[in-house]
């Protein structure tokens, strides 16, 4: 696609230049403006267009680090094609810490949008309008939300046999399987026939030195895999192959109190195995939480205060074999 004139928000950027494009997402109520900056990269050679996002959700700071990293080191000036780098999506929620927009609305649950809609609703329209269409292949950034702590991983549907080759090619420790959830990013996109890879890993407001390696490795790999990577830049293969999730289980805190987690992320546990404890504040009760099967610890609650029903640990129940 990249042999044509690119034209977003009317700025138009040929093969061989890029550019720093705009897009007002509102005033403020100062009446000062609002943008969220889209940085583009195109080679005079043709090949695919590759849309790299993260800050769909304000407070996952660790997405926007990684891609912040992918344009400070160059990673994504290309050697064919085009990339289309947006590191924060929701600047709303970015400046103010939040998770979701000023409107109550989580961006990730109002796509396609609407041009007319709530304001959420409108980013949603303009990523869908604006940028999606010139694109082949999208590569998505996230983490876990609050304080639950994601192993990194690739989040795909299950039999689409070209993200399942570009998810190993991209080298996170985990596959996993889910279904796109209605009016996401990634469901958007699935409908009009844009791939996307969705990564999750770390933990709302805090940037894991090992989990954005993960990330800007695994761009590295799929954009080296597209033809699109610089000789320049050196890829590492993963140390393991991905461990594929089919299915897996939250396990939820039987009481309220002070929780600690015992286990590590990425731990392959058994059937009984002890994977943190909840006490009390007054030193007279200490319940050991042990697993009800056997898999890999993908998710931790890392909270130190826990409430009855809460998700403290996801641990896949089946995996590919």
């Amino acid at each position: 696609m990249s042999k044509d004139i690119l034209n977003i928000l009317g700025v138009e950027v040929a093969p061989g230049k890029g550019a720093t494009v705009t897009f007002e997402v509102a005033k403020l109520h100062t009446r000062n403006t609002l943008d969220i900056p889209i940085i583009i990269e195109r080679s005079k050679k043709p090949g695919p267009n590759v849309l790299i996002t993260a800050g769909i959700h304000g407070d996952e700071i660790n997405g926007v680090e990684i891609v912040r990293q992918l344009i400070a080191k160059g990673i994504n000036k290309p050697k064919i094609g085009t990339t289309i780098c947006v590191p924060v999506i929701n600047v709303f929620g970015f400046l103010n810490m939040d998770r979701l927009f000023p409107d109550g609305r989580d961006l990730n649950r109002v796509f396609p949008g609407n041009a007319n809609g709530s304001l959420a609703s409108r980013v949603a329209y303009f990523v869908m309008k604006e940028l999606v269409p010139h694109v082949d292949f999208v590569m998505d950034f996230h983490t876990g939300g609050a304080d639950r702590f994601n192993a990194a991983q690739i989040r795909i549907e299950e039999d689409n046999p070209r993200l399942t080759e570009l998810a190993h090619v991209f080298g996170a420790p985990f596959i996993y399987y889910s279904q796109n959830l209605n009016k996401s990013f990634r469901n958007a996109c699935d409908k009009v026939g844009v791939p996307m890879l969705l990564f999750e890993g770390g933990k709302s407001f805090n940037i894991h030195n090992t989990i954005t390696n993960t990330g800007v490795n695994g761009a590295k790999r799929v954009l080296h895999h597209l033809g699109m990577l610089r000789s320049k830049y050196k890829v590492s293969q993963p140390k393991t192959s991905a461990v594929v999730i089919e299915e897996s289980k939250w396990l939820r805190a039987k009481f309220s109190g002070m929780f600690k987690a015992t286990v590590a992320i990425n731990t392959h546990v058994e059937k009984g195995d002890v994977l943190g404890n909840i006490t009390d504040p007054y030193g007279s009760f200490n319940y050991f939480v042990k697993s009800p099967y056997n898999g890999y610890v993908f998710n931790v609650n890392e909270s130190p205060i826990i409430y009855q029903g809460d998700a403290i640990f996801h641990i896949s129940t089946k995996l590919e074999s």
